[in-house]
């Protein structure tokens, strides 16, 4: 038997090539194709010529750094960001934002196209934001040592766990930008060591900031490598006077040898342990490790969206299979009879009920565990059959027995809230194959200047 030969790749590491960019990948690299062989390059923009060095092959692909633009894409903008290139914060800010809103829309398209197999759905435009910029209402900053020995606060290099010091973040409200510098210059004054990750020594880890424009209430969060925080009165005086609007100062213990930013023991310091924010006419309590959206003017206008494929009148009965701390529940509860919220966060469910006293909501109820066991046993111990079920996983997507789940309990419509179109489309296939018909998607641009996009899909079971 003849052994199969390996396909060469058309080009070599180190080799210089000028080849024209086609596309962009889900992450924001151009896609440039020699012989039809791809090279993702990032900062590359489709339909400009570059000069390209290869840096690494594969046998299906490759990668490529951008030497020298030779054409010029009307999509490129200069990054107002000075540590644009070298952060990982951001991706795509060398595109301008109406090219961004393109860009999004069609990596829905195209996932609902390729990996989903439907044809002939709508993807609408993206809906973005008047101004693109500072809209993050949650930092969450990683503190080291410079190299004279004084503390340095920013987001890790791209592909390395390097901090980058910076003295602001553009897509950082300001409101939770300028207190993330005052605290590394006061934790200097005390010579509060920053967290060593490879020796696994030191204090400060990240330095975690809310901020609630509604109210103008700050929360920060001092995340720490055991519950020792040196000088701890006089630090919370500091921030007490010298950092407008603080109404809760809080310390994270995590003494695990992990990525994860935050551990399992929280501690007020100051003030309160929630500060409140609204989206609409519903007011949220909102913790240390509370999940809530970042972008909460997008927020509005992705539930709005939900609300109105959700078509509710009022005698209807919703399930919302993944509630967290009662976002889309309160939203949906203003228009339906009764919403159920099922989550398998205990602390989630617990602030979720907490929303529901504090807005006087009483057509809800919340149940802690997995939405494929809790949601039969609602249906078998109390009859309940929704008119609709609302869905917004995690970049995973739903699991496939919530999927059988689903489809067994028939509600009339299904709205689909997404961060990831690779598994909202995967989803939406065998969604379509148990008898229901995808209506339509619409993108939401929650986070600019980045590659990740929202979408929320109507979904109809078919007579």
């Amino acid at each position: 038997m003849k052994k199969k030969q390996a396909v060469q790749a058309p080009v070599q590491k180190n080799d210089l090539i000028t080849a024209e960019f086609e596309d962009l990948t889900h992450d924001g690299a151009g896609v440039a194709k020699i012989d039809g062989y791809p090279l993702f390059v990032p900062y590359g923009i489709p339909g400009e010529k570059a000069e390209i060095k290869v840096i690494k092959t594969k046998k299906n692909y490759g990668f490529g750094r951008l030497m020298e633009r030779i054409e010029e894409s009307d999509d490129r903008t200069d990054p107002p960001c000075p540590i644009y290139y070298q952060c990982g914060g951001c991706q795509i800010q060398h595109m301008t934002y109406d090219a961004q809103l393109r860009y999004k829309q069609k990596q829905v398209q195209d996932a609902v196209t390729r990996i989903g197999g439907l044809e002939n759905v709508t993807v609408h435009p993206t809906i973005g934001m008047k101004d693109p910029w500072r809209y993050r209402n949650k930092a969450q900053v990683p503190i080291g040592t410079r190299e004279d020995g004084h503390l340095k606060a920013g987001f890790y290099q791209k592909r390395s766990h390097r901090i980058i010091d910076m003295e602001a973040c553009i897509i950082q409200q300001k409101e939770n930008d300028d207190p993330v510098q005052a605290i590394k210059e006061m934790a200097d004054k005390y010579n509060i060591k920053a967290y060593d990750e490879e020796k696994h020594r030191g204090t400060l880890r990240h330095v975690v900031t809310r901020y609630a424009k509604n109210t103008d209430q700050l929360m920060i969060v001092l995340v720490t490598n055991g519950p020792d925080l040196p000088h701890k009165k006089n630090l919370i005086e500091d921030i007490r006077h010298g950092i407008p609007n603080v109404a809760s100062i809080v310390q994270n213990i995590n003494n695990k040898r992990t990525n994860v930013i935050f551990g399992d023991k929280t501690i007020v310091l100051w003030g309160e342990e929630y500060i409140y924010d609204t989206i609409g006419d519903v007011k949220f309590a909102i913790s240390a490790r509370s999940f809530y959206q970042v972008n909460p003017a997008q927020t509005k206008v992705l539930y709005d969206k939900a609300l109105e494929y959700a078509e509710l009148r009022g005698n209807e009965t919703v399930i919302d299979a993944y509630c967290g701390i009662g976002t889309i529940s309160l939203f949906l509860a203003q228009k339906a009879k009764h919403v159920y919220g099922v989550e398998i966060v205990p602390e989630a469910v617990s602030d979720a009920k907490r929303n529901a006293r504090l807005n006087k909501i009483d057509n809800v109820d919340f149940a802690v565990g997995e939405a494929e066991e809790v949601i039969p046993w609602w249906h078998k111990a109390h009859g309940i059959q929704p008119n609709v079920i609302v869905v917004d996983p995690p970049r995973k997507g739903c699991d496939e027995t919530l999927l059988d789940t689903m489809l067994s309990m028939k509600p009339e419509r299904i709205v689909y809230v997404s961060c990831n179109p690779a598994t909202l489309a995967r989803d939406l296939k065998l969604l379509e194959k148990g008898g229901y018909e995808t209506k339509e998607v619409q993108p939401v641009d929650m986070f600019p200047q980045t590659t990740h996009v929202e979408c929320v899909t109507w979904l109809e079971r078919k007579l």
